[in-house]
């Protein structure tokens, strides 16, 4: 059993430790009121001991994940209060250039892997820290902060669910300060035994008082030997209190100040303090000293901050994505061609990924012993392994968030999100973390993860299974999103978006699978941010990507027999836009049309249209025209579905109708 070692040292740090951050919140409190400080502000008063408990029993070599009051987690780790402040400043000498604020200050020198401003969306966050280390064969814990509001949320059970599943090095540590904003615990939870719900994964779970930093180091200290020792994750709940608003927007209205009162008798400052003078553990001359020491620290911190410069606004477009990446594949003199189908293409390039790279390793739902939904991972589990070959829950963002985890600590990792639809079950960990990140942490964190996913209509499958989301994840800074439409690059974009240091969403749509043909037997990594040109014209450029490039391609066929020579792009990526060869091909046809499975209304091809009219107004001798979906969900029968999708006569259609373009 693990004993904390009162010495007058330790001691001596923790309450240091405890008083470091209430001087530096009380200082928050007061900037934020002189507008120094914007925008939410949450502060961490009376929760000290859980931080500092909790970083008493963690080594330098673990990890953190923090909420967004995570003033307190950043300081028990050994953050300095001017980068911290900085931060919060918004200047660029703050932890993460000020790019986070308040409530995402990152730093990679102490393993602070941010505080996550979506209640509950940190834990899956720490799932994939622990996956990777467990992989990498790192002895490292990752502590995750979190409140109790998040037990509401499903990424909550999805996360636990999944750590002891796979027995990951987590620790789970819930601040309960009895408040998830203004909702207090009592009105929302039908049963606040939360040590029970962990017990429900087969977690041991502890709870204890948040307010004793020794109960709370003692604790934490036992959790984490058991988790170092190959015992899997552990839960702590810490019983505490925040004895200040929700965030400086916060009127209270929903609490007594009579309990607010009592509460602050209670501060674990206080009691440690009194403890200690008390026991002739220290003097007050010596407490008087630590008083004074913060204090220096804050005012250097604040003078710091008033002198610093901020990031120039012409910086504004640094860290959304790597600076740097890797140089496009050099072309392969092609070999003799072979037979093969999309689905086979997609499989072998999956297995040649995992055969060069150990760091490379697949996970979704039914991918293993089913052989994935779409039959692409089919034998992969017996060739490679459980371990590489990861069947999960149905838990989308739980192991969409552990892949962006695993990614953090140097892993490759490939997720297969089932079809496109499901994706919105892992919106918040692809958008609000995989995407943010980088850009958040001040270019201290990437996330080089791929996201493989089915998408399209044309299978019957009616409105919820049917989706084209292309436009949407186009949307999103920080994402690169590629569609494969031939047999090369259904075997060659995923190699190169293992390459990538940032996020790579690849879709494939669903009526590309059983798609036959021949292509070159070392067809190898193609180049994932260029269109190409699969048919040469003159009279107009057609714009389109993944399925419809083959109607276009079709329709070209048909325009031809009346003497319209359409040139065909195949978009390819989506995020980035190859701008530079649509204009080059409009610029020269002087006429375009776009074709896209999405709704028209807010879709990829309204971008693309007015980019090109943007760049090549002068030179058309036509608008851009377009040719999408109907405006209604994908209808269940064939004759409907096929009257609501883009097809070859609307195709051929919209062009004859451009002025100038018939012979």
């Amino acid at each position: 059993m693990s004993k904390v070692k009162l010495d007058h040292a330790h001691v001596t740090s923790l309450l240091r430790g405890m008083i470091r951050i209430r001087r530096f919140e009380e200082k928050c409190y007061e900037l934020y009121t002189q507008e120094k400080i914007r925008g939410f502000l949450h502060l961490y008063d009376g929760e000290e001991a859980v931080a500092v408990g909790v970083a008493a029993a963690l080594e330098e070599r673990d990890r953190v994940v923090s909420t967004y009051r995570e003033h307190g987690h950043a300081l028990a780790r050994g953050m300095s209060m001017e980068a911290a402040l900085a931060e919060m400043y918004g200047k660029a000498t703050g932890c993460a250039g000020g790019r986070g604020g308040s409530m995402h200050l990152f730093d990679v020198e102490t393993n602070l892997y941010g505080g996550n401003a979506i209640v509950g969306g940190g834990l899956p966050l720490a799932v994939g820290l622990g996956l990777g280390d467990k992989l990498l064969g790192e002895d490292r814990v990752t502590a995750c902060f979190f409140g109790d509001g998040a037990l509401a949320e499903g990424e909550f059970h999805e996360a636990m669910n999944l750590a002891a599943l796979w027995n990951l090095p987590v620790l789970f540590a819930m601040e309960n300060n009895l408040y998830a904003m203004g909702t207090a615990v009592a009105r929302v939870q039908a049963n606040t035994d939360f040590t029970a719900r962990a017990a429900t994964y087969g977690m041991p779970a502890e709870s204890v008082d948040g307010n004793d930093v020794v109960a709370v180091e003692a604790a934490a200290h036992r959790l984490v030997e058991e988790i170092r020792a190959g015992g899997g994750p552990r839960f702590l709940e810490c019983r505490t209190y925040r004895t200040r608003p929700h965030s400086m927007f916060d009127a209270e209205k929903y609490r007594d100040k009579a309990e607010v009162a009592e509460w602050r008798k209670r501060s674990p400052i206080t009691r440690f303090q009194s403890w200690l003078l008390d026991n002739n553990l220290m003097h007050q001359a010596e407490v008087d000293a630590i008083e004074a020491e913060v204090e220096t620290q804050l005012k250097n911190a604040v003078a710091a901050c008033e002198q610093a410069p901020l990031e120039p606004v012409e910086d504004l477009s640094r860290h959304v994505v790597a600076e740097t990446r890797p140089a496009p594949p050099e072309p392969l003199a092609p070999s003799e061609r072979v037979d093969s189908t999309y689905r086979e293409c997609c499989r072998q390039a999956i297995t040649e990924a995992l055969l060069r790279d150990d760091r490379v390793f697949m996970m979704g739902e039914d991918i293993g012993a089913y052989g994935g939904c779409y039959a692409v991972s089919l034998g992969l589990l017996n060739e490679f392994g459980p371990e590489r070959i990861r069947d999960t829950p149905l838990s989308e963002s739980a192991f969409t968030g552990a892949g962006i985890g695993a990614a953090l600590v140097g892993m490759r990792p490939i997720v297969e999100i089932m079809t496109v639809n499901f994706s919105l079950l892992a919106l918040d960990q692809i958008m609000n973390t995989a995407a943010t990140i980088r850009h958040m942490s001040g270019g201290q964190f990437g996330v080089p993860l791929v996201i493989r996913m089915a998408t399209g209509a044309g299978r019957q499958l009616a409105a919820q299974h049917s989706h084209s989301l292309d436009a949407f994840f186009a949307h999103i800074p920080g994402l690169r999103v590629v569609a494969p439409a031939t047999l090369e690059d259904a075997r060659g974009m995923l190699w190169t978006a293992l390459q990538d240091p940032d996020p790579v969403i690849i879709l494939e749509h669903v009526m590309l699978y059983n798609m036959a043909g021949k292509l070159a037997g070392n067809a190898g990594a193609v180049d994932i941010e260029r269109a190409v040109i699969r048919r040469p014209g003159r009279d107009v450029t057609l714009i389109a990507w993944s399925y419809s490039l083959w109607k276009a391609l079709e329709a070209a066929e048909e325009l031809a027999k009346d003497g319209i020579e359409a040139e065909v792009i195949d978009l390819r990526s989506m995020r980035p836009l190859d701008e530079a060869t649509l204009t080059d091909s409009v610029t020269r046809t002087r006429r375009a049309v776009v074709v896209d499975e999405g709704w028209r209304t807010g879709s990829l091809s309204a971008e693309i249209a007015a980019r090109v009219q943007e760049a090549c107004f002068w030179h058309l001798d036509s608008p851009v025209a377009r040719v999408c979906s109907a405006e209604v969900p994908v209808p269940y029968p064939k004759h409907l579905e096929t009257a609501a999708l883009p097809q070859v006569s609307d195709i051929i259609a919209a062009v004859k109708a451009l002025p100038g373009v018939t012979p």
